[in-house]
């Protein structure tokens, strides 16, 4: 039985379970006695102690199934596997059971002895699997399939019982003076606590893997070398071949991600901040109505999009330019820091100009007209009450932008380039932190290598980065920030 059938049950019993408990709350209201909670509470109660339980036990039953059943798999593994590795055999194992779904019982029941006979049912199917699949794998995986039934119809008999005990417990707990709103307030208090430590632990999780990763890194490569160094040259290593040493300087990609970044925001923060208080301040509902959808659709847009329009069409458009202007020498790059920042920062406009519109619409009314009442222009009105008033969003909208910036790898990788150089020429090629993120992860390369550890340590300094932007940025709102009454 599949886990979304349980689920579509359970919460069927607990539909069942708010109903019934609901109606039985309302009865008991005759006026003799005065009720603690309000019908719907004991509805909510009895849903959640028939979904909740159940939901649980079933996501722990989940994952106790495939711990068991991998353990399982490799114990059948035989000395010799016949592949690269045992783990290697055992997911070759767990496509073979997977395949062995799509056939019919009459063929599951008659399975071939060796996979070259199998290979052509399963091709039948739709199934394509590794050549270098062995045929001992086949009984394997046929155990495995059946022992994923039998665990799954136990669990599912189970959770199905619990979710029935639990709601059956719920609407026998409903009377007059019963706290179903305490349980429920508790239990929503404990749900929200429960959402806020699975962010915190997600990020520090997130933290610790990259922090470990980067304390590899930095045995095989001393942090001197990777945050002072001038020159990028990781000298990529194949798997299995000896790993050349390599320059891991830091400066380059920082640099491209600063200037590539700072070109970005030139051009978003002006645009975007200017057609924010345009249509807050200036613009009819009318226009307003329509100007903000779309302008917002720029935001929709998929990054590799306007990536492909900068290599396309911005960038051998301002080559073509610059080279008419000089009388035939072009001093423009197709792929340049300009290039990046333009595109980039037209990808931005929506994100300041949706964030700055909703926080200077937000600065209270009252404002406005005790400014105007005295005698104020409605451009000082402006400068001088909404924008300070609104200030401390305006900064944490052009945070956001700036982070969007740094993060961006589409854009730069076609419209900037993957050369790690140091330069102040904006319209010469570039590279960011991300796009070497990505190059030394991808590829057939030695994992424990520096080559590709270093992708964790350029992580981490992002990490950083980011973090210090916040920090600023606290700083900044928390000096300017004014409080209104």
């Amino acid at each position: 039985m599949s886990s979304m059938l349980v689920l579509a049950i359970i919460l069927v019993i607990g539909i069942v379970a708010f109903v019934i408990a609901r109606q039985r709350a309302a009865s008991h209201n005759d006026g003799k006695v005065k009720p603690h909670s309000r019908a719907h509470y004991h509805g909510w109660w009895a849903f959640l102690l028939g979904v909740l339980p159940a939901v649980l036990f079933l996501a722990v039953w989940s994952i106790g199934a495939s711990v068991y059943l991998n353990s399982h798999l490799h114990s059948q593994m035989p000395a010799d596997t016949g592949v690269a590795s045992e783990p290697l055999a055992v997911s070759l194992t767990k496509s073979l059971a997977n395949g062995l779904r799509k056939l019919d019982a009459q063929q599951v029941a008659a399975l071939p002895a060796t996979f070259a006979e199998l290979q052509p049912l399963l091709n039948a199917k739709g199934v394509a699997l590794a050549t270098d699949t062995q045929d001992y794998m086949i009984p394997i995986a046929a155990e495995a399939n059946r022992m994923t039934d039998r665990l799954g119809l136990m669990g599912a008999i189970a959770t199905i019982a619990l979710a029935l005990a639990g709601a059956f417990y719920g609407i026998s707990q409903v009377q007059p003076r019963a706290r179903a709103r305490n349980n429920v307030e508790r239990l929503m208090l404990w749900g929200l606590l429960g959402a806020s430590t699975i962010a915190i632990l997600t990020t520090i999780g997130i933290v610790l893997s990259m922090l470990f990763q980067t304390l590899n890194f930095f045995n095989r490569v001393p942090p001197l070398q990777f945050f002072f160094g001038t020159v990028w040259d990781p000298r990529f290593a194949a798997a299995g071949a000896g790993a050349s040493e390599g320059q891991f300087g830091l400066i380059p990609l920082l640099a491209g991600t600063l200037y590539i970044a700072l070109v970005a925001l030139l051009v978003a923060v002006p645009i975007g901040l200017m057609s924010a208080v345009y249509m807050a301040e200036y613009a009819a509902p009318k226009v307003r109505a329509a100007v903000k959808p779309a302008l917002e659709l720029l935001a929709g847009i998929p990054t590799i999009v306007y990536g492909i329009f900068a290599l396309v069409t911005l960038g051998p458009f301002l080559r073509d330019l610059s080279a008419a202007l000089a009388g035939g020498t072009s001093f423009i790059q197709a792929q340049s820091i300009l290039t990046a920042g333009l595109v980039m920062g037209v990808m931005l406009i929506p994100v300041v100009s949706s964030l700055s519109d909703d926080i200077i619409t937000a600065v209270p009314r009252a404002m406005r007209d005790g400014s105007l009442g005295l005698g104020a222009t409605r451009s000082e009105t402006i400068k001088r009450v909404i924008l300070p008033a609104a200030l401390p969003g305006i900064v944490g909208a052009i945070l956001l932008t700036a982070s969007r910036a740094i993060g961006e790898t589409m854009i730069v990788v076609l419209a900037a380039g993957v050369a790690a150089r140091l330069t102040l020429n904006p319209f010469e090629a570039m590279t960011t932190i991300t796009v070497k993120i990505v190059n030394q992860l991808t590829g057939d390369l030695e994992f424990n290598s520096p080559q590709t550890l270093v992708a964790f340590a350029l992580g981490i300094t992002l990490f950083a980065l980011t973090l210090v932007m916040n920090i600023v940025a606290l700083y900044i709102v928390r000096k300017y920030r004014e409080q209104y009454e």
